[in-house]
C-alpha cells in the first residue's frame, strides 16, 4: 500500500511597514524612504519630482545657516465675515501646525546678501491668503524697503481666502502698492512660484517680481484647469498650467530645480545689487 504525503501550502508571510515610513513617487512610482526624502529636500532621487516642501524647510534651503530672524510672527487672524466655524477651524490649524499663519517672514542672509524672505506655507489652509497673509507679506517689504534689503517672497497657495470676502481680495493691491513704492527705490524683487500658485496670488505679487522663477512642474494660474474647460468650452493645450509651458509663453523667466535655487537667486541678487 503506497502512502503520499502532501507538502504544507506556502504562504506569503504579510511584512507590517510603519506609515509614514515609505513614500510613492506620483511621478515614476518609486518607494522612497521618507527620511531620504527629507534629506534632499523632497525631491525624488530617482526622476527629479519635485514634492511639496514644508515652509520651515524652505528657510533652510534658501539661507544661510542660522541667520534667518522671523517677523511678526505673533500677528492673529480675527473673523470680519463671522463666517461660520471660522475661528475653530483657524485655530485647530494653529494647534496643528504649530504657527499662526500661512505665511513666515523674516530676514536672513542668501550667500552673505542681505534679504527679506516671504513664504507661503501651503500646509495652513491651502495657503489661502487672508488678511494676517497680506499683512504679513506687506510688512515684510515695507521693512526691507526701509532697511534697504532684497525681496524674495516663495509663493505656494490655493488664492485668496473666502472666508474673509473682499478683506481678503484687498491685500492683492496692497502688497503690490508696497512692492511699487520697493521699485522705486531700485531695490529687486525676485518671485519664486511653487506648486501651487494660483488665485489671487497668482494674479497679484506672484507674477510681479523683476524676476519670475518657478520650481519644474509647478502648477500655475488663475482658476483651475477643469473650471477652465468647462467655462470656455475649449480642450486645453498639453502641460496647461505647468511651469514649462508657462516659461515657453514668456510668463515665467527660468524654471529652477530646487537644490540649484540659493545659487541661482544670489546671483542674479549680484547683477541687481
Amino acid at each position: 500500500m503506497s502512502t503520499t504525503t502532501t507538502e504544507p501550502k506556502k504562504t506569503k508571510r504579510k511584512v507590517d511597514v510603519p506609515k509614514g515610513l515609505w513614500v510613492k513617487c506620483p511621478a515614476c512610482g518609486a518607494m522612497l524612504l521618507d527620511q531620504e526624502l527629507a534629506e534632499n529636500f523632497h525631491v525624488c532621487p530617482k526622476c527629479g519630482h519635485h514634492f511639496p516642501l514644508p515652509a520651515r524647510d524652505r528657510i533652510t534651503l534658501l539661507l544661510d545657516e542660522g541667520s534667518f530672524k522671523e517677523w511678526d510672527a505673533d500677528l492673529l487672524t480675527n473673523d470680519p465675515l463671522e463666517f461660520p466655524d471660522y475661528a475653530k477651524r483657524v485655530q485647530a490649524e494653529r494647534e496643528k501646525k504649530k504657527r499662526n499663519e500661512a505665511v513666515i517672514t523674516g530676514a536672513g542672509m542668501m550667500e552673505r546678501l542681505p534679504v527679506a524672505l516671504a513664504v507661503m506655507d501651503f500646509e495652513f489652509l491651502g495657503g489661502s491668503m487672508g488678511a494676517v497673509v497680506g499683512e504679513k507679506i506687506t510688512r515684510c517689504v515695507e521693512r526691507a524697503t526701509a532697511e534697504r534689503r532684497a525681496v524674495i517672497i516663495v509663493s505656494a497657495s490655493g488664492g485668496a481666502r473666502m472666508h474673509e470676502g473682499c478683506v481678503s481680495l484687498m491685500q492683492m493691491a496692497k502688497i503690490s502698492g508696497a512692492l511699487e513704492l520697493h521699485a522705486r527705490e531700485r531695490l529687486p524683487y525676485i518671485s519664486l512660484l511653487t506648486d501651487p500658485t494660483f488665485g489671487g496670488v497668482s494674479a497679484s505679487f506672484a507674477t510681479l517680481g523683476d524676476l519670475n522663477l518657478a520650481e519644474p512642474g509647478a502648477r500655475i494660474g488663475f482658476a483651475g484647469a477643469r473650471v477652465i474647460q468647462e467655462t470656455t468650452g475649449q480642450k486645453l493645450p498639453a502641460g496647461f498650467q505647468t511651469a514649462e509651458f508657462l516659461l515657453a509663453h514668456g510668463l515665467l523667466d527660468k524654471v529652477v530645480p530646487r537644490r540649484e535655487l540659493a545659487p541661482t537667486i544670489a546671483a542674479f541678487l549680484r547683477y541687481f545689487l
